[in-house]
């Protein structure tokens, strides 16, 4: 697939800034269309007519940020490669940004450079996956431990309690899920879950898995589930490792 065959929807209140992005993006090729906020973009994203394949998105945006546009995409299923682009620099943000269900975060002010890798990346990376079969699941639920989950409904219960996983989380206990018993290593986690380039310098993996372990393990500090290996990965074990 060439360039100018992918078409990328900037949201960005800022119209000298959305402007600049898109010229330099035409330049390389690509397709581009610009809006000023949530509520447009997310109608575009909803029209069967209109097919994107990676969003460019503000997150302080007129009447609807851009985490619950962002949210509200992978509600819905739709799976489009999102790079978030905002001045907001805490590290509560990236987490948050993670958490709905974007790719990458990028913090402005950028360089040119490093936001056309990153589109390039994000669109390889998203090609690539589609054109990857996935692992079968022979069913949409698994169960481990005490633990229920839905992937299908987005249900999760531990001990009977409902537990509330987000989009981000869901996706990596579902890789680990497909992937019991195998050894993970970081550079496919980002690659895979978090649709970054393997190289990345980030803590994201050990942060969620952590989380995933908070959730799941009887005692988090000695995990039997989601375990980590020194200098290799991670592995899941669904039937849990003696303590």
């Amino acid at each position: 697939m060439t360039n100018n065959q992918k078409h990328i929807l900037v949201v960005d209140d800022e119209v000298h800034l959305a402007k600049g992005i898109q010229y330099n993006l035409e330049q390389e090729g690509y397709r581009v269309t610009r809006v000023l906020d949530g509520a447009s973009a997310l109608k575009l994203l909803q029209n069967s007519d209109s097919s994107f394949h990676l969003v460019i998105l503000d997150l302080m945006l007129p009447g609807m940020s851009g985490y619950v546009v962002c949210e509200t995409l992978r509600e819905v299923g739709n799976h489009v490669p999102v790079l978030i682009l905002s001045a907001r620099t805490l590290t509560e943000d990236r987490t948050r940004g993670f958490d709905v269900g974007a790719n990458q975060y990028l913090t402005k002010p950028f360089e040119l450079e490093e936001l056309l890798s990153r589109v390039k990346s994000l669109l390889t990376l998203s090609a690539h996956r589609q054109s990857t079969v996935e692992q079968p699941f022979e069913t949409e639920s698994f169960e481990f431990s005490s633990a229920k989950i839905d992937f299908e409904t987005h249900e999760v219960r531990v001990d009977g309690k409902p537990i509330r996983l987000t989009h981000l989380e869901l996706k990596l206990l579902r890789y680990f899920v497909v992937n019991a018993g195998r050894v993970i290593t970081r550079k496919e986690l980002l690659e895979n879950v978090w649709e970054m380039p393997g190289n990345v310098t980030t803590r994201a993996p050990d942060q969620f898995i952590r989380r995933l372990r908070k959730y799941f393990e009887p005692d988090p500090a000695v995990p039997r589930y989601f375990l980590t290996l020194r200098d290799s990965g991670y592995r899941f074990v669904s039937d849990g490792e003696d303590a």
